[in-house]
């Protein structure tokens, strides 16, 4: 175990018995941060169909803010001058926000990269945009998250390898810029690890990250590039080989994954942090994440089912309402049923990780993988 220290965003082992995963923590000037962890997506200053204090109940440790679309609206200098994004959006715990760099890659038809930065059309209302690495850092910097994200070109998953070298190249040049843009005295800044599934890239791509470190130390290293078009099976190989050569003395963040399978096969691989839109996402949809696999709310078969979604769970939704109740909301279109769908799958999902923390601290860990990964394997429940 490393030695305690109060050090902001110095990363403490608190467990790691079955290596590579391991549990830590690391602290921030909004509250210390536990992994490993899942960290709600709230794009535009929300988690989509929940209100902070629902989120709270929940307790997830960071929650994400965007600077695309934060920067566009309501832009973030009115954050600014309102008092930074935590009271704007009445979260006081920690709140990372990401550079902007998928955002302007989803928007391949919009967009130009140049050396500068990149050029795109407004999804708003078709004005146009520039977004630089300084200029990322300077929103983010300006909504006063805790962790701030480098500017990164991210690149889609099956681009030739010639490309793919200028793209990591580039970004590269971009963290250089990066660490020159002074955030204020409580921020951190995360590297992102670009590279596409050629490890000699993603190795080369730390080392010259490495090199920035050696001067001025980065607070986190963030796995990008994944999950944007690759066989699940080329993710995992990277993951399994490469996460564990990022420093262990920092957090480790894999960006924009988090099915329940892929938080456990990240843990296992030493992955401390992990985000995504999919349980909101897939609640709005009616599709249910459980202890035992996927459930469907559309199917005719919970009209009349008196059970919660999970019996396994404990959060808000499945201590008070039916799938019968939550079939029907979802069959109506009401809204309420959007909210209580995310309530449980932003539950589960937060609750996996902090189950997989808790494995890690009593040296557990391997058992509590195969139960949950069984209970997946049943029929929809």
């Amino acid at each position: 175990m490393s030695p305690i220290t109060t050090r902001p965003f110095a990363f403490l082992t608190e467990a790691d018995a079955n290596p590579p995963a391991r549990a830590g923590r690391f602290s921030t000037a909004h509250g210390e941060v536990l992994t490993p962890a899942f960290m709600p997506v709230g794009t535009q200053g929300t988690v989509k169909g929940i209100t902070p204090a629902q989120l709270r109940e929940i307790a997830p440790q960071v929650v994400l803010g965007n600077t695309y679309h934060l920067g566009l609206r309501p832009g973030d200098a009115l954050v600014a001058r309102l008092g930074g994004l935590h009271r704007f959006m009445g979260w006081d715990g920690p709140i990372l926000t990401d550079s902007g760099g998928f955002q302007v890659f989803s928007l391949a038809s919009l967009r130009r990269m140049s050396e500068e930065g990149a050029t795109f059309q407004s999804h708003l209302d078709g004005s146009p945009q520039f977004l630089s690495p300084e200029r990322s850092l300077e929103i983010q910097r300006n909504l006063g998250a805790d962790i701030c994200m480098a500017l990164d070109e991210c690149p889609p998953g099956r681009l030739e390898r010639r490309r793919l070298e200028e793209s990591m190249d580039r970004t590269t040049r971009w963290l250089a810029r990066s660490r020159a843009v002074p955030l204020q005295p409580h921020q951190g800044l995360f590297a992102i690890n670009q590279g596409g599934t050629h490890l000699d890239l993603r190795r080369r791509h730390l080392d010259e990250a490495l090199t920035l470190d050696a001067h001025t130390p980065f607070q986190g290293f963030a796995v990008g590039g994944l999950s944007v078009g690759e066989p699940k099976e080329a993710m995992n190989a990277v993951l399994a080989e490469f996460v564990q050569e990022l420093p262990a003395d920092r957090p480790r963040y894999l960006m924009g994954v988090g099915t329940p399978e892929d938080l456990l096969f990240g843990i296992e691989q030493g992955v401390d942090l992990f985000d995504c839109v999919l349980p909101s996402r897939e609640a709005r949809h009616g599709r249910i994440l459980t202890s035992r696999g996927k459930l469907n709310l559309k199917n005719a078969r919970h009209r009349e089912t008196d059970l919660p979604l999970d019996p396994a769970c404990g959060c808000y939704t499945c201590r008070t309402f039916s799938r019968a109740y939550l079939h029907h909301l979802f069959r109506c279109g009401e809204l309420l049923g959007f909210t209580l769908n995310t309530i449980h799958n932003l539950s589960y999902t937060v609750g996996l990780t902090r189950a997989a923390r808790q494995a890690l601290l009593e040296n557990r860990f391997p058992a509590f993988a195969e139960v949950v990964r069984a209970g997946w394997m049943t029929e929809e429940p």
